[in-house]
């Protein structure tokens, strides 16, 4: 069985208000759980603006501490972008396996965004009636699909896709910040002073993120 899972925050720093996951089983997606979250600290105006889940909406809910042990039981959890979710939650007794290093492997030179997955490979999934992108469960069902996929068209084995999620890979696209979006070659060969602020001043970066700005700074 793998469990694919996702969060929703307060923004890019943490504060889970929405965690969902749904098991993979015998190439079926089954199990959906999903809970709304009572957040450590107040909602981002940018992170309300994406996933909609208000202040009101998770005021009298149990923190995560309290609901992510129903969450437990599976040897391997899954995400698109593993080393932003496995942060944000407490410690999860398994292994993860991330779609996005994955799909880097499987697929060079593709947009690599949950939805722009979801269109290029014309992803078959019926997912949940009343919920939309950037929700957790729904996000989790087109996560569990493209993890279907990948697995179908690579023969990859869990422990494999475990292997690769451990090496470090160079991102193509920056995802937050003033240059959100744009491709880090080009800001790199525009305004390399950015990315070397970034280096110098922001320690959550990604594993992934800070060995790609080195290689394109020449560091």
């Amino acid at each position: 069985m793998l469990r694919v899972i996702d969060t929703e925050t307060c923004g890019l720093q943490g504060g889970v208000v929405e965690v969902a996951s749904v098991d993979i089983e015998g190439g079926r997606i089954v199990n959906p759980m999903s809970d709304l979250v009572r957040p450590d600290r107040p909602i981002s105006h940018q992170a309300m603006a994406i996933h909609k889940i208000t202040e009101d909406m998770v005021v009298d809910k149990p923190w995560i501490e309290e609901v992510i042990p129903r969450y437990h039981g599976s040897p391997y959890y899954v995400a698109h972008n593993a080393s932003f979710d496995s942060r944000m939650l407490p410690d999860m007794p398994g292994e993860w396996i991330c779609t996005v290093k994955l799909a880097r492997r499987l697929w060079p030179g593709i947009k690599y965004s949950n939805m722009g997955l979801y269109k290029s490979l014309k992803l078959d999934v019926e997912t949940p009636a009343g919920l939309h992108h950037h929700r957790a469960l729904f996000d989790c069902y087109i996560t569990a699909a493209l993890l279907i996929r990948i697995m179908d068209e690579s023969g990859w084995t869990p422990d494999q896709m475990v292997t690769i999620t451990g090496r470090p890979a160079l991102v193509s696209t920056m995802m937050f910040g003033k240059y959100r979006g744009k491709k880090i070659e080009e800001i790199a060969q525009d305004d390399p002073g950015y990315l070397r602020w970034m280096l110098n001043n922001i320690k959550e970066l990604t594993p992934d993120l800070r060995m790609t700005l080195k290689h394109y700074l020449g560091s």
